[in-house]
């Protein structure tokens, strides 16, 4: 059992049977009564995010959380298959933990994925990745960066909004947090 001196940002707390990760944290100390810690803590799973006040001096639970560097190979049906780039262990990641990561995911792609004792919590994408468009309807004359958009189908089969002028087989940078077209890759 550690304290709540040890909390820090990015730890991983166990609350409940819950992992939480500490997003923001501040140590208070007012001129009258006991000091507190007040913390913004993240659901590893769910991502919902919560505030929670820690009197200085409680005893918290703090888990290990291994963040490892992983290849993924292909999806086998039942779930994602990576390979750890340093021992080349393979593991099958659920579709559930994958999420909306799998929009994005390419194989021989490098993901950072987050293990408590083995089991994958999350995946960890980079900020963004750039992916080939296979159909997009054909733009106008005329049509101008600035003028609009229209959806695009990417390789992995996830469709996302591009300027008017891009055509099939134009690839793409896309922003893996919220999926938007950051720019035309030559």
């Amino acid at each position: 059992m550690a304290s709540t001196a040890d909390i820090k940002n990015g730890v991983v707390l166990s609350i409940d049977g819950q992992l939480w990760s500490v997003v923001e944290f501040q140590h208070v100390k007012p001129g009258k009564g006991g000091a507190f810690v007040r913390t913004k803590l993240k659901n590893v799973l769910t991502g919902k995010v919560v505030d929670k006040t820690y009197n200085a001096g409680a005893k918290i639970e703090i888990e290990n959380v291994d963040r490892r560097d992983f290849t993924y190979l292909y999806n086998d049906g039942e779930g994602f298959v990576f390979m750890d780039t340093s021992d080349y262990d393979q593991i099958t990641v659920g579709a559930a933990t994958v999420g909306d990561a799998a929009n994005f995911l390419l194989e021989n792609q490098q993901v950072t994925i987050a293990l408590n004792n083995g089991n994958p919590l999350y995946i960890d994408l980079p900020a963004s990745v750039v992916l080939e468009i296979t159909y997009t309807e054909p733009g106008l004359q005329g049509d101008r960066s600035s003028a609009g958009t229209k959806p695009a189908t990417v390789e992995t089969g996830y469709e996302i909004q591009v300027p008017l002028f891009l055509e099939t087989g134009t690839k793409v940078k896309v922003d893996t947090r919220t999926g938007d077209y950051l720019g035309r890759v030559s």
